[in-house]
């Protein structure tokens, strides 16, 4: 299936691991261009960029820390300066810090708070000027969870608002520029073998299985074709949807 997506430009945040770095993948096999942030490791960012390129595609990294709100809301134009117009953006990096509401600081709440939702707002303001001054249409996809709609009973209660909140904030994007021909949607998923969740998956690998009524952990390649569709123009006709993968764990 040809998606229409060959030449177009995309900015993926926390591209060089896990879901991130599958969806740049992803989307450069499809002939998209890709610019990809990392938070501190640069070796990592550098051979995804490596491999988009033997792909043939075009790729670059770019270093942000999304606890600093001036660079994140640099982050299209900064992107823009290496391929180009901005055509797709996917807000995939998170923070999914551990920490019972009993015992989380106001600080650990705050910071994840910054990193998870502040982010893909400023990223979004900045995408959405992006398109509107060069009078262009635009994807947004921002991921989401499943514990957005079930929230968290393993310590994860800031991480589950941020991403409930992700989805409601999409929504309202998604009715503000609908007429300007700028899709919003929101992929949700499940439990996903990332090194995020390794650990996690390690310790209590039968409590999550049980959760899933598929039976088995996705894989960071299934979810990234997913993602590849909703930025693509088969998708056209889809904004302010949120796309549930996540095994069964969400059935609506």
């Amino acid at each position: 299936m040809n998606l229409g997506i060959k030449g177009k430009t995309a900015v993926v945040t926390g591209g060089s691991r896990g879901v991130g770095r599958e969806i740049a993948l992803s989307l450069a096999r499809e002939g998209t261009n890709v610019v990809l942030t990392y938070q501190d490791n640069k070796e990592k960012a550098k051979k995804v960029v490596e491999r988009i390129n033997k792909i043939g595609s075009r790729a670059a990294d770019l270093q942000l820390d999304l606890l600093d709100g001036n660079a994140v809301s640099k982050l299209i134009g900064k992107s823009s300066k290496h391929f180009g117009d901005i055509d797709i953006l996917i807000n995939n990096a998170a923070a999914w810090p551990t920490s019972y509401i009993k015992d989380m600081s106001l600080r650990e709440w705050k910071e994840t708070i910054q990193i998870n939702l502040d982010s893909v707002f400023l990223t979004c303001q900045a995408f959405v000027q992006h398109c509107l001054s060069k009078k262009k249409k635009g994807k947004i996809l921002n991921i989401t969870s499943q514990a957005a709609f079930y929230g968290s009973t393993t310590g994860h209660a800031h991480y589950a608002a941020s991403k409930a909140g992700m989805i409601a904030f999409s929504i309202s994007l998604a009715r503000e520029h609908a007429k300007d021909g700028i899709n919003v949607n929101n992929l949700a998923l499940g439990i996903v073998d990332t090194d995020m969740m390794r650990e996690s998956l390690q310790e209590k690998n039968d409590y999550y299985l049980n959760r899933i009524p598929l039976g088995r952990i996705a894989k960071p390649s299934e979810i990234a074709d997913i993602a590849s569709f909703l930025v693509s123009e088969k998708a056209n006709y889809m904004t302010g949807a949120t796309i549930d993968a996540t095994g069964g764990m969400l059935m609506r």
